[in-house]
């Protein structure tokens, strides 16, 4: 098997957030090739996907309010934000659900879209954002809001607790507000605010990630096509007599490949896909065709 076959069994084996980070990667791949100066060796990323500030872009570009969460300006933001987002999702999942997580991240995204908007709208300046920064940081934050307390090794410190480290990036964010990239810590904020209020209203019995995944469903159903049953006549027999209908119990057994599959599915979520050997991986991705 080749790394695309690899990379392919990853994505389709992958939760939500392995997903996220590859479309994260894809993103910066295409921007790479259509928008990167090498003459300025700097990105030109347009304005129907960076979010502006300029209301004639982005209320003629509403999709710009997520499109931005998706793209990067250069590998070291890609490769950093990536690395805190691997870390906040591991974190995120252990408490919620897929679909929650991705429906934060969305809303998140979209909310400090507007926040951003809006602050330089009104603050008389003209500027345009792109990064997963904001995303990243609801998550971060929708979990230290729920478990605080929750302990975390890192490497050259060891242990410390979750709110330790949301705090310091917090702190760093305010500390370079009125720095060259102030629209980019008022998104941060922004996503910091929405993942706190996110988990609150959670806590009340309010889950906002419902939102998107009932667009989700509804985009979903309406491509897909219903399946059409033939119309059958049905003649009922009154002379018989009713017959004495018995259960029988009925065993089924799962067949030998897929008795495989759910063993290596178990090795996955219990040791990682890494853990994985070559033959195992072959025969998922041969499976899984």
């Amino acid at each position: 098997m080749n790394i695309l076959d690899d990379l392919k069994l990853q994505y389709k084996m992958g939760g939500i957030a392995q997903r996220v980070i590859y479309w994260n990667i894809a993103c910066f791949l295409i921007s790479l090739v259509f928008f990167y100066q090498f003459s300025t060796g700097q990105f030109a990323l347009p304005s129907w996907l960076a979010l502006s500030s300029e209301p004639s872009d982005f209320l003629f570009k509403p999709w710009t309010f997520l499109t931005y969460a998706f793209f990067h300006d250069g590998f070291l933001h890609l490769l950093f934000n990536m690395l805190v987002l691997n870390f906040a999702s591991s974190l995120f999942l252990t408490f919620f659900t897929e679909k929650q997580y991705l429906g934060l991240y969305i809303l998140s995204a979209i909310f400090a879209g507007v926040a951003f908007a809006l602050s330089f709208y009104f603050l008389n300046l003209s500027a345009s954002v792109v990064g997963a920064s904001a995303a990243i940081m609801a998550i971060l934050v929708a979990t230290t809001t729920y478990q605080p307390l929750m302990p975390v090794r890192l490497l050259l410190i060891g242990s410390v607790k979750l709110w330790h480290i949301t705090l310091v990036i917090l702190v760093l964010d305010l500390m370079q507000f009125k720095s060259g990239n102030m629209g980019g810590h008022i998104s941060h904020l922004a996503g910091a605010v929405f993942g706190f209020v996110f988990i609150k209203l959670l806590q009340s019995g309010v889950d906002l990630s419902k939102i998107v995944t009932r667009v989700l469903d509804f985009f979903t159903n309406l491509f897909k096509k219903s399946p059409s049953t033939p119309f059958k006549k049905v003649h009922k027999n009154y002379n018989n007599k009713p017959t004495q209908r018995t259960t029988t119990s009925k065993i089924v057994t799962k067949d030998k490949t897929q008795q495989q599959i759910d063993e290596i599915l178990d090795k996955i979520s219990q040791s990682g896909y890494d853990c994985l050997t070559k033959e195992e991986k072959e025969f998922l991705f041969k499976a899984g065709k």
